[in-house]
């Protein structure tokens, strides 16, 4: 059995080698210089006689999550495509209490019974209405036994549209 001696030696054997891994690693390289970087980008994936794309893109980290997501279509593709379509799944963000239901699931309170704490959410019949609602638009996903959870496909998108409509 080895003493408390030998597991701290060796524990910081393998901390001394850790940091020579580290410092002997290539620096990360800078950032891209230019404020149109990411269009930039795009533009050099476009063929010249396009008619352009949309592309959104994030990292996010919140409530120990970590997500990345990259999305773009052409503009020719969402011309063509019936919006009409998307008005359940925009409608489902148009009432106060949704917006602010998956702000709290994004932060943490995924449970129903932690939800049901915030006064401003209304009753639990209403709760349920509005969790609903948002479910079935595609924005949150039943996580099990009264939890929700928004997809990790939906958090970008999502953050991406509330930064669109504050402009």
């Amino acid at each position: 059995m080895d003493t408390v001696e030998d597991r701290l030696a060796a524990l910081e054997a393998q901390v001394a080698a850790l940091s020579e891994r580290l410092a002997a690693a290539p620096p990360t390289p800078p950032a891209p210089e230019g404020t149109f970087w990411a269009l930039d980008g795009l533009k050099q994936r476009l063929p010249p006689d396009g008619s352009g794309a949309v592309l959104y893109t994030g990292t996010v980290r919140v409530a120990g999550q970590h997500y990345d997501w990259q999305y773009g279509r052409t503009v020719d593709d969402l011309l063509a495509a019936d919006w009409t379509e998307l008005a359940s799944t925009l409608s489902a963000l148009a009432h106060p209490v949704r917006l602010r239901l998956l702000r709290e699931i994004i932060g943490g309170r995924q449970s129903t019974s932690e939800l049901a704490e915030i006064e401003e959410l209304g009753t639990t019949g209403q709760l349920h209405h509005h969790l609903r609602q948002i479910t079935a638009a595609g924005w949150l996903r039943s996580a099990g036994r009264g939890r929700y959870a928004v997809p990790a496909e939906r958090v970008v998108p999502l953050l991406a549209i509330l930064t669109a409509a504050g402009r």
